[in-house]
C-alpha cells in the first residue's frame, strides 16, 4: 500500500527495562520472575506466589549490586539515547528522499516503566496509525524477544494499528561491523599497537583471548527448539569471519535451581587461567546496552576473580549509542518499512 500525504511511522524498541532507583528493585524482581516466558517457577499457579518469594528474598542482595552502580540501572537512559539517535537518524536521511514521511521512536520496557501499555497509549494520542516493532535483543529467544512481542501483541488487541516485526537480527552486516569495531578497541587495551595477525596467521603466545559472554538461559528452552544458542554463535562466526581471534563462549547471570546452559562464565575463566591463557577481553555479546551484567556482574565480580585467577581481564564498550550500531536499527527499519509498502 502506497504513502499518500503526510504522516508519520512510530516504531517501538523492546528492551528488558530496569530499576530505576533501589525502591524499584523488589518490583522490578517480581516483574521479572512472574513471567513464565522467561523462567517457569513450579506449576503455573504457583508462578506469580513464588515470584513473590523469590524478589522479597533476592531484592536486598540486588539492591547492593545496584548501589555499586549508581543506584540505578542505567538501561532506561540509554535506551531512550538510542531511541533519540535513531530518531534523528531516520528523520535526517531517509526523509531527503521521502520528505513527505517521518519516524517517531518510543521505547517500551518489558518489566519496568515505561511500560508496552503506556507507551502504546502515547503512539495512539500521538494520531500515529503505523508501528514497527523492533526488539533490542539481537538473538531470538522465546524468553527475550517472544516474551516482549507477545506483551506487545496483547496490548494491541484493544487498539487499531498497522504493526510490523523485527524480532532478529543476529547476523546483520553493520551490527556485525560495530561489534568488530569494539573488539579492535578492546584489543588496543592490552597492546596499543594491536594489529590483526596476516590471514591464515597463528596467534602468539601472550595474545588476548576473546570471551563471548552470553545472557544465560534455562536449558529447557533450547532443548524445545529455542533458537538463542545458534543465533549466538552465527554472530560469532560472522566476526571471526573478519578477525581471527581465539575465542571461546560461556553463559553469565543465571538464577534459580534450574539447569541453565553452560558452561557458566565463572567456570570458562577459571578453566583458561589453568590452561595458562592470561589476557582475557570479554565480549558481551548478547547485550546492546550497559546494564547490572556489564558494569557489576562483569566489571566488579568477574575481574575481581580474574585477578585473583592472575588473568588481565577487560571489557570492550558496550554497543549503547556506536554510530555504525545505530546505522544498523535504522537499515533495518528502513528495509522493514520498504518491505511493507508504507511509502511510495
Amino acid at each position: 500500500m502506497g504513502q499518500k500525504g503526510n504522516e508519520t511511522i512510530g516504531i517501538i524498541l523492546l528492551n528488558l527495562g530496569g530499576p530505576d532507583s533501589l525502591q524499584a528493585v523488589r518490583p522490578f524482581l517480581y516483574n521479572l520472575f512472574s513471567d513464565r516466558n522467561i523462567i517457569r517457577l513450579g506449576p503455573s499457579f504457583m508462578q506469580r506466589p513464588l515470584a513473590y518469594l523469590i524478589s522479597t528474598f533476592r531484592s536486598k542482595k540486588t539492591e547492593k549490586m545496584y548501589s555499586f552502580i549508581g543506584g540505578k540501572s542505567p538501561i532506561a537512559d540509554i535506551t531512550a539515547a538510542q531511541a533519540e539517535a535513531l530518531e534523528n537518524s531516520l528523520n535526517s536521511e531517509f526523509r531527503i528522499q521521502n520528505p513527505e514521511l517521518s519516524f517517531k521512536v518510543y521505547v517500551a520496557m518489558r518489566y519496568w516503566h515505561p511500560f508496552t501499555e503506556e507507551v502504546v497509549s502515547d503512539i495512539c494520542k500521538n494520531g500515529i496509525k503505523r508501528i514497527v516493532a523492533l526488539s533490542l535483543y539481537p538473538h531470538y529467544s522465546v524468553t527475550t524477544t517472544g516474551s516482549s512481542i507477545l506483551k506487545l501483541k496483547k496490548v494491541l488487541q484493544e487498539y487499531s494499528l498497522e504493526t510490523s516485526y523485527i524480532s532478529q537480527w543476529f547476523d546483520h552486516p553493520l551490527y556485525i561491523e560495530a561489534l568488530v569495531d569494539l573488539i579492535k578497541e578492546g584489543m588496543k587495551l592490552f597492546t596499543p599497537t594491536f594489529t590483526l595477525p596476516p590471514r591464515g596467521g597463528e596467534m602468539g603466545e601472550g595474545d588476548v583471548h576473546v570471551l563471548f559472554s552470553a545472557h544465560s538461559l534455562p536449558q529447557e528452552f533450547i532443548e524445545q527448539g529455542d533458537p538463542y544458542v545458534d543465533h549466538i554463535t552465527g554472530t560469532i562466526s560472522e566476526i571471526t569471519k573478519l578477525l581471527p581471534v581465539s575465542w571461546h563462549l560461556s553463559y553469565q547471570s543465571k538464577t534459580g535451581p534450574v539447569k541453565w546452559l553452560k558452561p557458566s562464565t565463572e567456570e570458562k575463566l577459571k578453566e583458561l587461567a589453568s590452561g595458562g591463557v592470561k589476557n582475557i577481553l570479554v565480549v558481551p555479546i548478547s547485550f546492546v546496552s550497559d546494564h547490572i551484567e556489564t558494569l557489576y556482574e562483569i566489571d566488579v565480580l568477574y575481574k575481581s576473580m580474574a585477578q585473583e585467577l592472575g588473568v588481565s581481564l577487560k571489557r570492550v564498550k558496550s554497543l549503547n549509542i556506536h554510530p555504525v550500531f545505530i546505522k544498523a536499527l535504522a537499515d533495518m527499519v528502513i528495509q522493514n518499512v520498504k518491505k511493507e509498502g508504507w511509502f511510495s
